[in-house]
């Protein structure tokens, strides 16, 4: 039976193109980690190479010196489906000469294109009158020289600073000023390969958690069963509730509210979510007006509604499909307790000749799925 699962790789500086077949047949493992939130996304390529290779003198440009703006795209086609993998450049070098003639090993490892957002400091940029889903539009249009789509989502509640009252100001490099804008109102910044090489999603908003999920993962389910292992975990400890304290204007009274970890955007997954052990006041929002104060309970209250976790292993070419992170997917077969939908929190692809494996972790507000039957 034909492989069904294809690699492409493309490497090149700002403008990737496919590799000569010299460098697929010196590759022997590729690995790909994509994880939800605002971690970059890294990916690690390993190669065999012979004394004589070109590839030591392509790849190792300057001994020594810094790494050049070098772009690598990694594609893997499976069952005819293209899935864009990785958009991102390289940031380090190793080489580990063979013994006894042997050949060597050159790993290169990178990020994602969020890399090239940290590079520069632009601290000092003003930006009068613009709510942070404004700022983060206009930082993100410098990128799109390198394929990246900017998707701004509006926050809930917009703030617009009032330029007598203050004006924004950045810190620090795009990259960092983008994430502290999103931390601010709750939301995540993260740069999505695809759908096309060459092409990526800068995407600025709330962690959804609707949509269709992708293909159930079936534990223990005979000849229905598509992974290799899967185990959860529940989590009763951590589970805590933030109090925003505001202060009546007039009579500066102190007025306490509990915030809840549910958004329409992140609707709960698990019935029966475990009681809050532990509560705590969020310092600093007194002296902030009303919205800015509610924006940050929000971000306080949606970093500890995870509960359940769950991690396995599978391989690609009995799921039939890449299974992608920051999305949703089933599963069945675990119990009462543990099956339904769950959010796809961290996804790293390993590949090595006729052979795909993927390692995931997913996450749950609780117990017990919301869903009457989960689908296949």
């Amino acid at each position: 039976m034909a492989n069904p699962v294809r690699l492409s790789l493309m490497i090149g500086p700002a403008v990737p193109v496919p590799v000569p077949q010299a460098v697929l047949d010196a590759l022997v493992r590729v690995q790909v980690m994509t994880t939800a939130g605002e971690t970059a996304s890294g990916f690690e390529l390993t190669f065999s190479l012979t004394k004589s290779s070109p590839l030591q003198t392509i790849f190792l440009l300057a001994g020594g010196g810094s790494i050049p703006l070098v772009r690598v795209v990694i594609v893997a086609t499976v069952n005819g489906t293209p899935e864009v993998l990785m958009d991102g450049v390289m940031t380090n070098h190793e080489l580990a000469p063979g013994e006894n003639g042997g050949p060597s090993t050159l790993t290169i490892k990178g990020k994602d294109l969020t890399a090239v957002m940290d590079y520069l400091d632009f601290s000092g940029m003003l930006y009068p009158a613009m709510p942070p889903e404004a700022r983060v539009a206009i930082i993100l249009a410098k990128y799109m020289a390198f394929g990246v789509i900017p998707m701004v989502i509006p926050s809930v509640l917009i703030d617009i600073p009032i330029p007598v009252e203050r004006i924004p100001t950045q810190e620090g490099t795009d990259l960092a000023y983008v994430k502290s804008l999103a931390d601010e109102v709750g939301y995540a910044f993260y740069v999505s390969p695809g759908p096309a090489p060459g092409a990526s999603v800068a995407y600025w908003g709330p962690e959804i958690r609707i949509g269709a999920p992708q293909p159930a993962l079936n534990v223990d389910m005979d000849a229905h069963t598509n992974v290799e292992r899967l185990g959860f975990t529940f989590d009763t400890e951590s589970k805590e509730l933030p109090i925003l304290i505001i202060q009546e204007p007039r009579s500066k009274a102190l007025i306490p509210i509990p915030i809840p970890d549910i958004t329409p955007l992140s609707p709960p997954l698990g019935a029966v979510p475990p009681i809050p052990k532990k509560f705590y006041i969020i310092d600093g929002t007194a002296k902030l007006g009303p919205i800015r104060s509610a924006l940050i309970g929000l971000a306080k209250a949606a970093k500890s509604s995870d509960a359940v976790t769950g991690t396995g292993t599978l391989n690609v070419a009995r799921y039939g499909r890449v299974l992608k992170a920051r999305g949703l997917v089933g599963v069945r077969g675990a119990g009462t307790a543990f099956d339904g939908l769950y959010y796809v929190k961290s996804v790293t692809h390993t590949i090595q000749r006729g052979d795909y494996r993927q390692e995931f972790t997913l996450v749950r507000n609780g117990l017990v799925s919301t869903l009457p039957r989960v689908p296949a």
